[in-house]
């Protein structure tokens, strides 16, 4: 899963489980709180459909806020600023959740440990030695545990709402690159480090609510360039997805970037800050935090030939591997390989040509035939060896090192695409999701 691919680092498993897409509760189930007259820490401090936000889950969620924006240097905004977005992040995921159970999502304990183990690899230590590590710094690996299953949850809802509607064709990468390159500048070249806040605008708003979503990115910009920090502006104003990340979404290419202010970032030196940028979502205010060159890439190629032996009902993987054998010693005293894999090879595809496959780029097989190959020599010829397809021997012809900018540059444009739409359609739906539901506020009560 993508979204927990990041969790390196000491530690920082922990803060990016909640940090990302809104995806975070306290761990504290909301039907199981009660509210008791003058008790602060079990009153209700927001109602979200049929479910209730309790004053402990803000609270405890407050509290890993604070560490995080510590350990990453951003000084916190006034308590209630920081108070309404970490309120709105429990609402946004209180509503994510209540769609997955509605629509049947479950992350049973199996799933659920593979994405701890993984997580512990991740960090380099033993699942043992994570929860340890955990349990020194203060945290409760049961209440970290159900964290992730929540984490998991809600990537599986997006992933089923948003991700599986998203298809991306050739054209659309063919006219994606004929844009970057109609820019007529070498923006790709640079990988940029950006910040982001936005300043929402609810769907339907009127021209009013309009004008004053506009001055108040503009009241937020005077301050930026009056010298307040952006992080700190975005942590306390941004109603983006990363806002208690200080509005910090990463490097990109100038291609990653949405199109709608792509173009604007270009321009910036390091440092500056765009105007408003109004889109569907609200108004944007992006800092290019910092610039770098981006390298060519250089891939290697193996040109390689096989054999296969298919299973079926009358050739099992004993039956397979014994032929395989005997064509691999025949091979070895001479005779020819392409024409035993023109007589004996059941892949229809290489057989007619001797076994040959071509020029084969990493990643264009799967992997155990790829880890063969990789482990020969030029000249050098496998044992037999089994994949999803049947069994094979595979002889290495020769190698080549040749520029895959291209290749890559159409890899990244589809990844760049993919990820711009499920983040924009991602966003759109979060929000037609808040704005359909029923929440109702009693922080101040």
């Amino acid at each position: 899963m993508p979204l927990l691919s990041s969790f390196r680092g000491r530690w920082r498993a922990r803060l990016v489980a909640c940090a990302i897409g809104g995806a975070c509760a306290s761990g504290v189930p909301a039907q199981t709180a009660r509210t008791t007259p003058g008790a602060d820490l079990d009153r209700i401090v927001a109602v979200v459909n049929d479910d209730i936000i309790a004053w402990s889950e803000l609270e405890a969620r407050l509290k890993s806020v604070h560490e995080q924006l510590r350990r990453s240097g951003t000084a916190p905004p006034p308590p209630h600023a920081l108070r309404r977005q970490v309120l709105e992040r429990l609402i946004l995921t209180r509503l994510q959740l209540q769609l997955a159970r509605d629509s049947g999502i479950r992350i049973d304990d199996d799933r659920l440990n593979r994405t701890l183990l993984r997580i512990a690899q991740q960090n380099e230590l033993t699942l043992r030695e994570f929860r340890s590590a955990l349990e020194r710094d203060g945290y409760e690996f049961a209440k970290f545990r159900e964290e992730i299953r929540e984490e998991i949850t809600i990537s599986e809802v997006r992933r089923r709402r948003v991700e599986n509607q998203i298809n991306i064709s050739q054209r659309d990468i063919d006219d994606h690159l004929s844009t970057m390159e109609g820019r007529g500048t070498d923006a790709d070249r640079y990988r940029y480090r950006i910040g982001h806040i936005l300043i929402a605008v609810p769907d339907g708003a009127s021209s009013e609510e309009i004008a004053e979503a506009r001055a108040r990115a503009e009241r937020v910009l005077g301050e930026i360039r009056a010298g307040a920090d952006f992080a700190n502006m975005a942590v306390t104003h941004s109603d983006g997805q990363q806002a208690l990340e200080g509005g910090d979404l990463g490097w990109r290419q100038a291609s990653d970037l949405p199109t709608m202010f792509g173009d604007a970032v270009v321009r910036l030196e390091a440092g500056g800050v765009t105007e408003p940028i109004r889109s569907a979502s609200g108004f944007h205010l992006v800092k290019l935090v910092d610039k770098r060159g981006s390298e060519r890439q250089m891939v290697r190629q193996t040109r390689a030939r096989h054999i296969l032996i298919a299973l079926d009902e009358l050739t099992d993987d004993t039956a397979a591997r014994r032929q395989l054998s005997a064509l691999r010693e025949r091979i070895v005293n001479g005779q020819d390989f392409g024409e035993l894999a023109r007589i004996h090879s059941d892949d229809s595809g290489s057989a007619p040509k001797g076994g040959e496959l071509g020029w084969i780029d990493p990643g264009n097989t799967v992997p155990v035939f790829e880890r063969m190959m990789d482990s020969l020599d030029a000249g050098g010829l496998s044992e037999p060896f089994k994949s999803q397809y049947g069994w094979h021997v595979v002889q290495v012809l020769e190698r080549r090192e040749r520029d895959g900018t291209e290749t890559s540059r159409r890899a990244d444009a589809l990844r760049t695409l993919r990820a711009r739409k499920i983040e924009e359609n991602t966003q759109a739906w979060v929000r037609r999701v808040r704005d359909e539901a029923y929440v109702e506020y009693r922080l101040d009560e």
